[in-house]
């Protein structure tokens, strides 16, 4: 299967399980890969036979603004659900990353992934 890979896009939202995390926010980033045939667009060079990058984008930002998570795997799990939903992909490999997570150690961020199929949703 082909696919689409959309990495690094950066967020900043209030996610997390502390009443700071909540009201300071913080950055996250959200890594796709979005399995779908590509062979059409490859063909035809049109824009309407593949998917809309921007438009994926969007539905990530609002996945990430519409409401404040405890948990980065619950954020994960709403936007694989809605791109499952939204986008004519047979499969989605979501990965969040929580940067500067709050833990009493020395790391770069802390993260998720989660693969999920049509056929689960």
């Amino acid at each position: 299967m082909d696919v689409i890979r959309l990495e690094k896009m950066l967020f900043y939202g209030y996610h997390g399980v502390s009443k700071l995390e909540k009201e300071l926010g913080g950055k996250f980033e959200v890594d796709l890969e979005l399995f779908c045939p590509l062979n059409k667009p490859g063909r035809s060079d049109r824009l309407e036979d593949t998917l809309d990058y921007e438009a994926v984008y969007k539905i990530v930002d609002v996945c990430t603004h519409q409401r404040k998570y405890n948990l980065i795997e619950a954020l994960a799990e709403n936007i694989s659900k809605t791109l499952l939903n939204k986008f004519s992909v047979e499969r989605v490999i979501v990965r969040v990353r929580k940067l500067n997570a709050p833990v009493k150690g020395v790391l770069d961020y802390v993260e998720v992934e989660l693969d999920r199929s049509r056929n689960e949703t």
